[in-house]
C-alpha cells in the first residue's frame, strides 16, 4: 500500500464492539507514559479521546479505546488539547497555529533542572500560538499516581492561566477524575508551579542536616572520649566497639536532643506571647521555619530511637558481650565464689528499661498519628492532646530514661576523662530546659494569662497609649 493511501488515523478498539455513547472528546498530544497514563484516565473518567503523532502507525501501545491521528487532524477534532510534550520539542507547534486558535491547551510539561529557561513552559506556549488558550496543569501529578488513581498518591492539581473559562473547563476535567484543584491565578505563576516537582524534600532540608550535624559532632565526640582515650591513656585497642556500642549511644543522644528541638520552639513562642502581651505580632522568621519543621524534627527522632531499639536488642549477641560472661562465670567457678544480689542495682535497671519502653511505646504512637490518614481521622482537640500532652510526656520519660542511665555516674570523677563530661549528661541539658520552661508555663497565673493572650486578649503598652492620648 502507497503512503498516499493509507489512513490518516487508526482505531485503538476490537471490532465488532458496541458503539459508545457520544461524550466529550479529548485531545492529547504525545504518546509517552504520561500521554498513555492520562489517556487511560480519561477513558475511565467516560470522555472519547484521540491522540496526535508525528507517526500515527507506529507509535507504540496505547489504551483500548483511543484513536490515533497526525496533530493537525487530531487538533481539529477537540477543543481541549493535553501537551505531553517536553519543551525542546514544541517547535512543530507553530505550524499547527491555525487548528490551535481558540482551543484550550494544557500544558502538563516540567524541566529537569530549574532556571534552564529565561520564561516558564508555559508562557513560552502562550507566545508561541497566542490565538490559543494556555492553562497549566497536571504537572505535579505524575504517571503512576494517574495509573492507580488519586486515592494512591497526591490528590491535588494546581492550575493556572489567563483565560477563566479556559480553567473552568480544565478544572471540570480535573474534577471528574476525581483530583482536588487549587487555582494559582494567572499564567505568571506557572513558573513556580513547574518548579514545584523539582524540589526535593523542602521540609526536610534543616532538620536533616540537624540531624547529621548532632551524629557527626557526637560520634567524633564520643570516638575521642572512648576509643582513642583508651589506647592513648590505658594502651587497649578498643576501636571494635565503634560499630554497635558507639553507635548505640550517639543514636539516643540525637533522639533525645532532636525531640527537644521539636518542642522547644512551641515554649520559645509562648514566652514571647507573654513577652508582647499580644498573639498578634508576627514570630520571628528563624522561629516561624522551626516551627514548620517540628514533623520532620519528630519523625527524625523517632527514627534515631528505633534505631537505639534494634542495637540494645541485640547487645546479648555480641562475642565482646558473651565473652565478657564467660570470663566472669569462669573466675568466679575457680575462686569458688557468687555474687549477691544487688537489690538497688535491680531497681535502678528494671527502671531504667521501664521508662525506655514507656518512652518509646508513646513515641510510636505520637508518629502514627503524623500519618494524614490518622491525623484526618482526629478532631483538633484530640490531635492536640496526642502531640502535646503525650508529647512532653515521651520527652518527660525518655529524660527520666537517661537520667536512670547516669544514675550516680554525675559525681564520679572518672567518668570526666580528659575532663570531658560522658554525651549523655550533655544531652539531658536542652530537654531537661525545655521540662523546666514548659513547667514555669504552667504554673496557674502563669497558664492563665497565656490562654487569655492566645484567646484575643492584649496587653495595652503605656507608651502606644500615651501616643493614642496625644493623637486625640
Amino acid at each position: 500500500m502507497s503512503k498516499e493511501s493509507q489512513p490518516e488515523s487508526v482505531l485503538l478498539c476490537p471490532l465488532g464492539t458496541a458503539a459508545a455513547p457520544e461524550t466529550e472528546l479529548l485531545c492529547i498530544f504525545g504518546t509517552g507514559d504520561m500521554g498513555r497514563s492520562l489517556g487511560q484516565r480519561l477513558l475511565q473518567a467516560g470522555y472519547r479521546v484521540v491522540y496526535g503523532s508525528r507517526r500515527p502507525h507506529s507509535c507504540g501501545p496505547l489504551p483500548a479505546g483511543t484513536q490515533v491521528m497526525s496533530h493537525a487532524a487530531a487538533a481539529k477534532l477537540a477543543t481541549l488539547v493535553f501537551l505531553c510534550v517536553h519543551r525542546k520539542k514544541y517547535d512543530f507547534l507553530e505550524t499547527l497555529a491555525p487548528q490551535l486558535n481558540g482551543k484550550v491547551l494544557v500544558d502538563v510539561s516540567n524541566n529537569l533542572k530549574e532556571d534552564v529557561y529565561p520564561e516558564s513552559n508555559a508562557e513560552y506556549l502562550q507566545r508561541l500560538i497566542p490565538g490559543a488558550h494556555v492553562v497549566k496543569a497536571f504537572n505535579t501529578i505524575s504517571a503512576w499516581a494517574l495509573q492507580n488513581g488519586p486515592s494512591d498518591a497526591n490528590r491535588q492539581v494546581l492550575v493556572c492561566g489567563n483565560c477563566a473559562e479556559a480553567k473552568q473547563t480544565v478544572v471540570a476535567v480535573a474534577t471528574k477524575l476525581g483530583f482536588a484543584v487549587l487555582d494559582n491565578g494567572s499564567l505568571s505563576a506557572a513558573r513556580e508551579l513547574e518548579e514545584f516537582p523539582l524540589r526535593l524534600f523542602p521540609e526536610w532540608r534543616l532538620p536533616l542536616r540537624l540531624a547529621v550535624g548532632l551524629t557527626a559532632t557526637f560520634f567524633f565526640y564520643l570516638v575521642i572520649r572512648d576509643v582513642v582515650y583508651s589506647y592513648v591513656e590505658d594502651g587497649k585497642d578498643i576501636s571494635f566497639r565503634i560499630m554497635v556500642s558507639l553507635a548505640n549511644k550517639v543514636c539516643p543522644i540525637v533522639a533525645i536532643i532532636m525531640l527537644a528541638l521539636c518542642y522547644l520552639p512551641g515554649v520559645v513562642a509562648a514566652i514571647l506571647q507573654l513577652y508582647r502581651g499580644t498573639k498578634y505580632k508576627r514570630f520571628p522568621d528563624w522561629l516561624d521555619r522551626w516551627m514548620l519543621c517540628r514533623k520532620q524534627l519528630g519523625l527524625l527522632s523517632l527514627g534515631f530511637a528505633f534505631l537505639h531499639v534494634l542495637y540494645t536488642l541485640i547487645i546479648p549477641f555480641r562475642h565482646y558481650v558473651r565473652y565478657r560472661i564467660a570470663a566472669s562465670t569462669i573466675l568466679k567457678m575457680r575462686e569458688n565464689t557468687t555474687a549477691v544480689l544487688d537489690t538497688t542495682l535491680a531497681w535502678r535497671t528494671d527502671s531504667f528499661y521501664s521508662m525506655g519502653i514507656l518512652g518509646f511505646g508513646v513515641y510510636i504512637l505520637l508518629g502514627i498519628t503524623s500519618l494524614p490518614s490518622v491525623s484526618n481521622a482526629l478532631s483538633w482537640r484530640e490531635f492536640s492532646f496526642v502531640q502535646s500532652k503525650l508529647g512532653y510526656l515521651t520527652l518527660f520519660l525518655c529524660t527520666f530514661h537517661t537520667y536512670l542511665y547516669g544514675w550516680n555516674k554525675f559525681l564520679s570523677p572518672s567518668n570526666y576523662r580528659w575532663y570531658t563530661p560522658p554525651g549523655y549528661m550533655l544531652s539531658l541539658v536542652l530537654p531537661s530546659i525545655v521540662l523546666v520552661l514548659k513547667l514555669l508555663l504552667l504554673v496557674p497565673c502563669v497558664d492563665r494569662s497565656l490562654t487569655r493572650i492566645r484567646q484575643g486578649w492584649e496587653r495595652t503598652d503605656p507608651e502606644d497609649a500615651s501616643k493614642q492620648a496625644l493623637l486625640m
